[in-house]
């Protein structure tokens, strides 16, 4: 049979099953193993891929355009300056017209609605590649490395500290809830998640016995985690807000004192999505040590270049993990029933 996932978009982990979701995971870690092998995987040959980006990335449009390349399509890059999404032309007419040129559509940028109409106008595949709700390609990444690490994804403690209300914050509640991982946001209560987003987790954590936990207590948010992941304290957008956000989250930087405070560090691996603010050896590093005082920002370098940190083998994880995503979903992939 035909795989359920052809001609599907991507846009949300909340519109995937728990089964489907481990699919994309162990179809990505497939596609890894035939890379690492030289075995060739051309599902989509001849495919014709447009990578759309509002918000600049490194790991997002390499990870698009060496998966693409791989599986034998031909990515083209769209940034900010060559589209006229939004100003000169409607979302919904760039999304007819490329719909009507490309094979499949991804999208990085600001609003989930502007992905959401690409999808519902295009007439092919979509693909998330971020969106200021949702983090969806990052997911199976993230899951990917902890599966490969643990064995296994229910069961286990994540513990997210730093901004609550963030695309990954979100992504990670909803995904660990579908997927049965017990998820604690621990973020300063100004910075809790919308109760929309943690009434959706609870929604899926009914049936997957998953444990969530939103607090601003370090101590009770991060015992017994297996995971403790992070991210930027401004996310792209908000940079007007470096001080108050600052002010907010300087005692949830990860540190080795919060990863002593697991009491787990004999099953403990350290995540972060990247870029990580984690010394100054950037310029933005050298502009918030000058303006703030600050060398070091969610995560010290000691974490960050510690034998927990997984950050990299995660990074590479985005581009198997986008692999699996447009090639279930575009590749006519023969899946049969068991």
């Amino acid at each position: 049979m035909q795989s359920v996932f052809q001609g599907k978009s991507f846009l949300a982990e909340k519109d995937f099953t728990k089964d489907e979701l481990l699919y994309f995971i162990d179809f990505a870690a497939h596609l890894k193993a035939l890379k690492q092998k030289g075995i060739a995987h051309q599902y989509l040959k001849g495919k014709n891929i447009a990578l759309l980006f509002e918000k600049t990335s490194t790991r997002t449009r390499a990870a698009f355009t060496v998966a693409a390349n791989d599986l034998g399509a031909h990515p083209e890059f769209l940034g900010a300056n060559d589209i006229q999404l939004g100003t000169k032309e409607s979302t919904i007419d760039t999304a007819k017209v490329l719909g009507s040129m490309f094979d499949g559509i991804e999208f990085r940028g600001f609003a989930q609605e502007t992905v959401e109409t690409l999808a519902q106008y295009a007439g092919v595949p979509v693909w998330n590649g971020l969106t200021d709700l949702w983090h969806p390609t990052q997911m199976i990444a993230d899951f990917l490395t902890i599966k490969e690490h643990f064995g296994k994804i229910a069961g286990l403690n994540l513990a997210y500290c730093g901004d609550g209300r963030n695309n990954m914050a979100n992504s990670l509640l909803v995904t660990g809830a579908i997927l049965g991982l017990n998820v604690r946001i621990v973020s300063p209560k100004a910075l809790f998640p919308n109760p929309e987003i943690i009434a959706l987790a609870k929604s899926f954590a009914k049936t997957s016995g998953s444990e969530l936990v939103i607090t601003d207590d370090i101590d009770q948010g991060v015992l017994k985690a297996n995971i403790i992941y992070t991210d930027v304290w401004v996310s792209m957008g908000e940079e007007s807000q470096f001080a108050e956000r600052i002010e907010l989250l300087k005692p949830y930087q990860v540190n080795q004192a919060m990863l002593e405070k697991t009491q787990n560090l004999d099953q403990f691996i350290f995540l972060h999505c990247l870029p990580a603010f984690h010394d100054t050896q950037t310029t933005y590093g050298q502009k918030i040590a000058e303006l703030y005082g600050l060398t070091e920002m969610e995560v010290t370098d000691e974490v960050f270049q510690g034998k927990y940190a997984k950050q990299f083998q995660q990074a590479e994880n985005r581009m198997h993990a986008i692999k699996a995503i447009m090639a279930a979903t575009l590749g006519n992939l023969f899946i049969p029933k068991v």
